[in-house]
């Protein structure tokens, strides 16, 4: 019987060793991780579909003239309640967003140095949207809640 040479076998109660795959690397700050790209991304897509459903019900609500004038002034009187006067708020809000992200977008996608600066752009947005939005809620809720 041949003398074992050491190292050069395995014994049997000896597990191979395994070398860990490699993981892929982490690539911090994309635009998609969790950070504010991805958060631009998605509010534009809610409030798009938000300003889409509404169009919808202001276009079939509009039509609502032609086929029964009584029903129209029946549904114009419940817009008038306070509860569609926050939805009306809530709509404003959605549409000055998309709006302001919506230019962020377009600066991103044409300026040559946007993707360098979308994160400040996107902050940019936030920071004009609340300013605009501090400005139109007290009025329109006055209008709303006071007369």
């Amino acid at each position: 019987m041949p003398a074992k040479v050491a190292g050069a076998g395995a014994s049997s109660s000896s597990a191979p060793l395994s070398v860990p795959a490699p993981r892929p690397p982490v690539i911090a700050g994309t635009l998609y991780r969790g950070r504010e790209g991805m958060w631009s991304w998605v509010l534009h897509r809610i409030t798009g579909v938000a300003i889409y459903f509404f169009l919808l019900v202001h276009i079939l609500d509009t039509a609502l003239v032609r086929v029964s004038p009584e029903a129209y002034n029946a549904v114009i009187g419940a817009y008038k309640t306070p509860i569609m006067g926050l939805g009306e708020l809530a709509l404003v809000a959605a549409i000055l967003f998309h709006a302001l992200n919506g230019l962020r977008i377009i600066l991103v996608d044409f300026w040559s140095v946007g993707t360098r600066h979308q994160r400040a752009l996107f902050w940019t947005v936030l920071g004009v949207w609340a300013v605009l939005m501090i400005a139109f809620t007290p009025r329109h809720l006055i209008a709303v809640f006071g007369g």
